[in-house]
């Protein structure tokens, strides 16, 4: 079986939003997720010319407290300081630990990219699809993709089983590709972003 070529998927979903706009419609709306400044810098860059976009901060997974609060202020400041050709919106899911811990409860001591992080990804991405059914919006995906340690298949099958269970399309997607992931870290050195150095999680702490 040939491998997906997910960029590829993209360009021609981009390729027939573009027809569009160039007759005058409007830009779909794609609820966003992601889970810091520096990952969603690229994705908002690339896909500002094609969306209204609503960045959703969901991530029950982060730790401590106070990284979680990090993260949020930077990508609120990100999205004010960034020039962005359509419209880009901040909606903040419920920082629920617990949520996260019941997810991957007798997978804590899974490696880092294992079922846990699985897991991890059903539960953020599953919220993400929730939201945009409720909120009407034409596409949800994430920008987890960009980092170089996440798997992307993984995360495609995850988005389009959900999407299929919500009735909502997901925007298949490999952002790390055409040096997304060199974009990100150039984009964060320019607006100054916090960097952190571990994905989010208490267990991926342990790893730094």
């Amino acid at each position: 079986m040939n491998k997906r070529n997910y960029q590829k998927e993209l360009d021609r979903t981009l390729d027939k939003i573009s027809d569009g706009l160039t007759v005058g419609g409007a830009p779909p709306k794609l609820l966003l997720h992601v889970c810091c400044a520096p990952c969603s810098s690229y994705v908002l860059e690339y896909l500002s010319t094609y969306f209204e976009m609503t960045v959703f901060f969901y991530n029950p997974n982060i730790y401590p407290p106070q990284e979680y609060g990090k993260r949020v202020a930077e990508e609120k400041r990100l999205i004010m300081e960034m020039p962005l050709r359509n419209p880009v919106h901040f909606l903040e899911g419920a920082y629920k630990p617990e949520d996260f811990y019941e997810a991957v409860k007798g997978l804590e001591k899974q490696p880092e990219g294992g079922d846990r992080c699985r897991r991890c990804f059903e539960l953020r991405l599953s919220e993400t699809a929730r939201q945009a059914r409720n909120g009407g919006y034409s596409y949800f995906t994430t920008s987890l993709s960009i980092s170089p340690l996440k798997n992307a298949d993984v995360l495609n099958e995850i988005g389009e089983r959900l999407g299929r269970e919500y009735g909502i399309a997901y925007l298949t997607s490999d952002f790390k590709k055409r040096d997304g992931y060199k974009r990100s870290i150039e984009l964060s050195a320019q607006y100054g972003l916090y960097r952190q150095n571990y994905c989010g999680c208490a267990f991926s702490v342990r790893n730094v």
